[in-house]
């Protein structure tokens, strides 16, 4: 297992991060996501850390708290070698306050997700998504409080569009707050939006990445053909993330050339191929079984050649959005003339 630094924190977390949205099963959704028990959990945790992972991912949604309580009774003694992410925004009641990302949801939430993780602090406190009710100073200044107290020792956010994120970092900033040091977004070989503006965003900022479902739902496992499919697999009953399927076929087709060849599975080659993007912190890998996990680990072996990286570049590249082509456009320099005046030279 390698490592990469979160951001400028100091703090490095292994490039594969264990997400535990498939622990536990309150609810529908989550029962059809997971439905994994404490047995299940202790196993694939138990393998994980074996394998190298200190970063553990979860969300006080998940399961209804569920998953957090499955986290911590499955890192009992083993709390201090690992880097411990949870999330708050999702409704936990049905109460008017008992969502967003108010003061008061963030308190009262914060103490909740610590008692559940049976922990007295949390590595990585995240938004998990925005919250249009709410004065994102207001946001911020309760997570700097959390950080203050020592509860919290890091912040990030997920699924914020690029301007909302800019936006956050320049209120910290000009507030003197803690400051989002990550997000946590969706970023897979069939879902390459985020290279239009966040990630041009985190490159400028030097904000960590963190990528959430990077086999797309299972989509990139393999077992989705255009003549097969897998009905026993995440997709059949919970078709999440969105995806063009017919290029995602082509994907699909090129990612089993690549494995054949190299005689490693398609999930292995679609998450090397996130870790060859210098922009990627840590990937989140899930399963609810262990051969999917111990599949996923030997991702880390596989180095793509570039000749590799570029043709799963073109399979599944996204048409460029405005204004992007209008960079691509012929320049107004004159012919010769260096991007830079001669002054500037």
């Amino acid at each position: 297992m390698k490592y990469r630094e979160l951001a400028d924190t100091g703090v490095f977390v292994s490039e594969l991060c264990l997400g535990a949205m498939t622990f536990g099963g309150q609810g529908q959704l989550w029962k059809t996501i997971g439905g994994l028990e404490q047995s299940a959990v202790d196993s694939l945790v138990d393998c994980a850390l074996d394998a190298g992972i200190n970063f553990i991912d979860t969300a006080n949604v998940y399961s209804l708290g569920e998953s957090e309580v499955m986290t911590g009774k499955a890192l009992k003694g083993r709390r201090q070698d690992i880097i411990l992410a949870t999330k708050v925004r999702g409704r936990m009641g049905d109460g008017p306050n008992q969502v967003g990302l108010s003061r008061q949801h963030i308190m009262q939430q914060v103490e909740a997700s610590l008692q559940r993780l049976g922990t007295d602090y949390i590595d990585l406190y995240q938004i998990h998504r925005a919250d249009p009710l709410t004065n994102i100073e207001d946001t911020l200044r309760a997570l700097d409080d959390l950080v203050r107290q020592g509860k919290v020792r890091y912040i990030g956010c997920s699924n914020l569009p690029a301007w909302q994120l800019m936006k956050a970092l320049a209120v910290s900033d000009q507030q003197g707050l803690e400051k989002f040091r990550c997000t946590q977004s969706y970023y897979s070989l069939v879902g390459r939006e985020l290279e239009r503006d966040t990630i041009p965003l985190i490159e400028d900022q030097g904000l960590g990445l963190l990528v959430w479902s990077p086999l797309a739902g299972g989509f990139l496992s393999g077992k989705f053909t255009r003549d097969s499919q897998d009905d026993s697999g995440r997709r059949a009953n919970f078709d999440f993330p969105p995806l063009d399927k017919g290029q995602g076929y082509d994907v699909v087709d090129k990612l089993l050339q690549i494995a054949n060849t190299r005689g490693t599975s398609a999930a292995q080659v679609a998450l090397a191929w996130l870790l060859a993007n210098k922009a990627v912190t840590s990937v989140i890998i899930g399963a609810r079984k262990m051969d999917q996990l111990k599949d996923n680990l030997k991702a880390v072996e596989v180095e793509l050649t570039a000749e590799e990286i570029h043709s799963l570049n073109e399979v599944s590249e996204i048409p460029l959005a405005y204004p992007a082509w209008m960079e691509v456009l012929g320049s107004d320099r004159r012919p010769g003339e260096s991007r830079f005046s001669q002054d500037e030279s």
